[in-house]
């Protein structure tokens, strides 16, 4: 028999439709991006496509597929899905499909900058200054005007394309230290020019790059961002400086809503990720000489952060304090207590991720019974699996077929 959750009057049910922008979403749980490993070749896989009508079928309200990259240069990996005509009949065979199951659908797109693999991708990395990347030990190299203006259209026509595939919202990352973020960190953005200094000089390019996107789709679409409150190392973009910039993302009127995020894929990998860091399993997928460098000083890159339910919520009240505008609750949302909390704290929507990888169907069960609690151990060994398809190693894999070699979807 169904529950219902015992929230103040006037508190949104998380289960009930609501609007995000121009669309309707059956409920108010998101689907966070979590990076595949799906895509081959850049473009669309069955494999992808049933990931996401895994957890369309499983109840949530809207699906993201994750890192579509806005320029060849701007991919963690060369097969990471990239924005181009090719890729659209095999994008829109996936909208369709999630469509099908009665869920939206979210594409997220961005450019990894500093955070791409340039020896994959036999491409230079780009970065707002000079960056060594101790992951791939090359150097991502300063990006010119001409490269900013470039991106900046990228993400429009990228944005334009997700509206062609079908998509009902885009999500702008903003996040984790990739380019845009990356910029508005002062300990990656040491330039000169009117992209560096001062916040408003940093923020001046994630700030084209969305309003381009608003221009690109119009209200066709939902338009929502992906934004950093801390990067989690000493000298980079925090909670000071996030406020001011959600302001002026509210001031502007592009956005539909904004995702809240931590961390740094660049400098601090583990910071979002709370509970044990799988440095193990980690080295075992890298080549020589990483994996012997992780087994040396991996606790050093990887930190181990002790979890909590909605471990981001502090640092997000101070964001909702300060805005108006819709926000989404990511981090540690596992249940119906969470996501009631969220609700009650005056956030929009929640984002889930680990907690769903665990069990796709977590929140059909959740509708059922309000007291269904999440198995996901927090044991973040999903966190590898991105390198050859993303899924919780407890449970076993729903017949993935993505393997080197295997046919893409391009019509």
């Amino acid at each position: 028999m169904t529950q219902t959750s015992h929230q103040p009057p006037g508190t949104p049910d998380v289960l009930a439709p609501a609007t995000l922008g121009p669309i309707t979403l059956r409920n108010r749980v998101v689907k966070a991006a979590t990076y595949e490993g799906m895509s081959r070749d850049s473009l669309v896989t069955q494999d992808l496509i049933d990931f996401h009508v895994r957890y369309a079928q499983g109840g949530v309200g809207m699906t993201t597929v994750a890192y579509c990259a806005v320029a060849p240069e701007g991919r963690t990996d060369r097969h990471q899905m990239l924005w181009r005509p090719e890729a659209l009949p095999g994008l829109r065979k996936l909208t369709d499909a999630v469509h099908a199951e009665g869920a939206a659908v979210s594409a997220q797109i961005g450019h990894a900058g500093p955070v791409a693999n340039p020896k994959s991708n036999r491409l230079p990395a780009l970065s707002p200054s000079r960056h060594f990347h101790k992951t791939t030990l090359s150097f991502a190299k300063e990006a010119s005007r001409a490269d900013l203006e470039r991106i900046v259209r990228n993400h429009a026509d990228a944005a334009a394309m997700a509206v062609e595939a079908g998509f009902d919202c885009v999500e702008i990352h903003l996040g984790h230290n990739y380019l845009a973020s990356s910029f508005l960190s002062p300990r990656v953005n040491h330039r000169k020019d009117e992209y560096g200094g001062s916040l408003e000089n940093r923020f001046r390019f994630p700030r084209e790059i969305v309003r381009a996107v608003r221009e690109a789709v119009g209200d066709r679409i939902a338009v929502i961002a992906k934004l950093n409150m801390d990067d989690g190392v000493p000298g980079g973009f925090w909670l000071d400086e996030a406020i001011p910039v959600a302001r002026l993302l509210e001031s502007d009127g592009c956005l539909d809503a904004l995702e809240l995020t931590v961390g740094s894929s660049l400098l601090n990998p583990m910071y979002l990720f709370r509970g044990d860091a799988p440095l193990h399993e980690f080295a075992q997928i890298m080549p020589e000489p990483m994996k012997t460098g992780i087994k040396l000083v991996g606790k050093k890159v990887l930190h181990s952060y002790p979890y909590e339910d909605a471990y981001l919520l502090d640092q997000a009240r101070q964001i909702r304090s300060a805005v108006d505008m819709p926000l989404i609750l990511l981090g540690g949302i596992t249940g119906r207590p969470s996501m009631d909390l969220a609700m009650k704290e005056g956030f929009q929507f929640v984002a889930m991720g680990r907690a769903l990888l665990r069990e796709p169907d977590l929140i059909n069960r959740i509708r059922a019974d309000a007291d269904t609690p999440s198995l996901c151990i927090h044991c973040n060994k999903c966190f590898v699996t991105i390198y050859g398809g993303t899924r919780c190693v407890l449970v076993e894999s729903p017949g993935r077929r993505t393997a080197a070699g295997k046919t893409p979807i391009t019509g």
